[in-house]
């Protein structure tokens, strides 16, 4: 998998060129770092499902580049001729998005166990899928699919049994 940084992304953006940066390439760690503050510092996540979470998102990125590797399809910057609006870009093929299954992923686990704290991790899996439409490197059916992979692998671990095993006996 060949990545390249994207020095026009990083030097010279204007303020959408950022923003869009910003929703592509950063905002999906940003999800992964508020998960494990609101896990290990505030509590309002508890430790099942913080590793649900993790769960699903590890096995919607696996999904997602098994079907990358089944399924060729050409990136738009290679078709298109603009460079992507993400701070690294690959060539690896565009379809599903791994980034929007992965948001998705954390998201809809979230959801299922706290409804306020889901619709805001879903908004921002949301703005993750149009960051990488808007960043060039995605077509919208490459995020939708994204989406649902996070989506289905979210509920699916979410039934599992196998955290509960993890929890300590008091």
């Amino acid at each position: 998998m060949n990545f390249y940084l994207n020095q026009q992304a990083v030097l010279g953006a204007t303020s959408t060129t950022f923003i869009i940066t910003f929703l592509a390439s950063f905002l999906i760690w940003f999800m992964f770092a508020g998960l494990i503050i609101l896990w290990f510092v505030d509590g309002r996540v508890k430790k099942e499902q913080a590793l649900r979470a993790f769960a699903a998102a590890l096995l919607a990125w696996v999904i997602a580049q098994m079907l990358k590797s089944l399924l060729p399809s050409v990136r738009p910057f290679l078709i298109n001729g603009e460079l992507p609006l993400t701070l690294t870009f690959h060539f690896d093929n565009a379809f599903p998005s791994s980034h929007t299954a992965i948001a998705f992923g954390l998201a809809i686990t979230l959801w299922l166990h706290n409804k306020k704290l889901g619709i805001v991790y879903i908004a921002l899996a949301f703005l993750v899928a149009v960051g990488r439409v808007f960043a060039n490197v995605h077509y919208i059916l490459d995020v939708v699919i994204g989406s649902m992979i996070g989506t289905m692998v979210a509920v699916v671990v979410s039934k599992l049994r196998f955290f509960r095993l993890l929890k300590t006996k008091k």
